[in-house]
């Protein structure tokens, strides 16, 4: 049995490059950096950094978030202050359509990352959830 030999002279080499492309955008600086290491030839390739995708939707949500946020430190404190001494309020909730309400209740639940308060209506005897965006009023 013989040996087979590697008659093939070419080898491979790995190097490390940085490459600025000036563009109008990160995206096109991109696609012309792929275009051209495509039409290169190369064996092989692989772009560990620069790539930074998604920068406006990442705006646009921070942005739509702080724009439609109701809580406020001052009004966290003081529902939390309502749930800790079970004290019985009065919230006016403006409902879909223009209704209106006005609940005595105790504060059972509240979540911040939702602006969702959870009451217990003590006239009814019911517990309802309302969007902090619904309540207009809390009265003591």
């Amino acid at each position: 049995m013989t040996k087979a030999s590697d008659n093939n002279p070419e080898r491979s080499y790995l190097f490390s490059v940085d490459i600025m492309v000036k563009a109008g955008t990160n995206g096109e600086a991109l696609e012309q950096l792929l275009r051209s290491l495509n039409a290169g030839g190369y064996a092989d390739f692989r772009i560990q950094s620069g790539i930074v995708l998604g920068e406006t939707i990442q705006h646009e949500l921070k942005t739509a978030k702080s724009k439609h946020q109701v809580l406020t430190d001052s009004l966290d404190s003081r529902i939390r202050e309502y749930i800790k001494t079970s004290r019985l309020i009065r919230i006016t909730v403006n409902r879909a359509k223009g209704d209106k309400l006005s609940v005595p209740c105790r504060v059972v639940n509240f979540d911040p990352d939702n602006e969702l308060l959870t009451v217990y209506h003590v006239d009814e005897k019911s517990v309802y959830s309302f969007r902090l965006n619904e309540i207009d009023d809390f009265a003591d």
